[in-house]
């Protein structure tokens, strides 16, 4: 069994209270405080070597400030490497450039190719290459028209770079999908260079989710700058393809909707199926790893038998009950330079709890965990600009930023 914590675990299929969240070795019920008060005064060091220091105001509160609203369902914001521009996807199938006055302009419509009738279906991910400013390489991961499959595409701009073309679809890697449900979605490139992306067991967990050999509730890992349409990273625990799929990195995730990295660590919030959501943390040099799902949910046996010590499965940071919410919404570490009191903190959501919660993640312990919004609407994604600066949307249509107030 692998853990990057001590859990709160008895023989694998301990029973917590309802509205709990269990964290490293306690079970510690969540504040609710709406807002945080920081410590009295934050000295900023200088970027050079000048005698004299930055002293910020005090920080008094953080606030969601709505920066756009009238969208339909945005799922997404993102900013390509070294790009201060803003780009939101909306589940419809529109990738558009914020503008700073919150009105939006239409950088790649796929809405002709986007079947978005379910609730988890749509666009669903995207990611710039690395090198985006010089290739104008970009990738999208979206549920098809007319096919129960969801697709990893490749795009470019156009020659003016005004936009995305449309017409340069590469089409990548096609699932076929057994429901229309769990189809993960997220999209990123990792520091390795490499492209990251999430896959959910398609609502057939008994198929999927433990079997190495399909992609589908798994992390993926592929080399876009090698192979066509893509190649194998030789790092991958199953490059030799012998033990299982060679793109595949982890297994045994329900839902991954959204993932993030920070400091090469893996940030995963994983949504649950009868009682439990969880958040997974672990190294990026660590695989393969196996979340558990369908042997377990959460720290607790899903199937009679399981055995998280004999089965090698890797057991979550956090966990909280379905009484508190019902669809973890993985976020971001903020790395922002508006709000240093909250740099490193780790920002997630649910869905039905409509809250926001954040924690440090430290020599493998969870700490300061603490709501800090708890009315912020049903929370379909997190974002990040490339200032670092945070962000959540929401399925009413808004896109709000994490401010704080001094």
């Amino acid at each position: 069994m692998k853990r990057l914590a001590p859990l709160l675990v008895l023989a694998a299929c301990a029973v917590t209270p309802d509205a709990t969240t269990v964290i490293a070795t306690s079970t510690t019920t969540v504040a609710t405080t709406t807002s945080t008060t920081a410590a009295p005064t934050t000295t900023v060091a200088p970027t050079t070597a000048a005698p004299t220091t930055t002293t910020l105001v005090p920080l008094q509160a953080l606030e969601l400030v709505t920066v756009a609203e009238g969208l339909i369902q945005p799922i997404l914001l993102l900013s390509p490497p070294g790009d201060e521009r803003r780009f939101v996807l909306e589940r419809t199938g529109v990738i558009s450039i914020l503008n700073d006055d919150g009105t939006v302009s239409t950088f790649l419509d796929l809405r002709d190719r986007v079947n978005s009738g379910g609730i988890e279906q749509g666009l669903l991910g995207m990611a710039f290459h690395p090198d985006y400013a010089d290739n104008g390489r970009f990738f999208a991961y979206y549920y098809r028209q007319g096919a129960e499959q969801t697709r990893l595409s490749e795009f470019a701009i156009t020659d003016d770079a005004a936009i995305g073309d449309p017409q340069s679809e590469i089409e990548m890697l096609t699932f076929d999908k057994p429901t229309t449900r769990h189809n993960g979605g997220m999209l990123l490139f990792g520091p390795d260079g490499y492209l990251w992306m999430s896959l959910g067991e398609g609502g057939k967990a008994s198929v999927n989710s433990q079997d190495p050999f399909r992609l589908l509730s798994s992390i993926l890992r592929l080399d876009v700058d090698s192979g066509e349409p893509f190649g194998i990273p030789p790092d991958n625990p199953f490059a030799d393809g012998v033990a299982g799929a060679p793109e595949v990195w982890a297994k045994g995730l329900r839902n991954p909707w959204r993932f993030s990295i920070d400091d090469d660590l893996l940030y995963i919030g994983d949504v649950g199926h009868s009682d439990y959501e969880e958040i997974d943390i672990v190294p990026l040099d660590g695989a393969p790893y196996n979340f558990g799902w369908l042997r377990m949910e959460g720290t607790h046996c899903f199937q009679s038998g399981c055995d998280a010590v004999a089965e090698n499965l890797t057991l979550p940071v956090l966990e909280y009950t379905h009484a508190e919410g019902c669809s973890v919404t993985g976020g971001f570490v903020y790395r922002g330079q508006l709000i240093p009191e909250i740099n490193g903190h780790y920002f997630y959501g649910d869905w039905c709890g409509e809250w926001v919660r954040s924690f440090r993640f430290e020599n493998g312990e969870v700490l300061d965990h603490q709501t800090r919004f708890e009315d912020a609407g049903q929370i379909n994604s997190f974002g990040i600009d490339n200032a670092g600066e945070l962000y959540v949307m929401t399925y009413e249509g808004e896109i709000k930023q994490v401010v704080g107030r001094r």
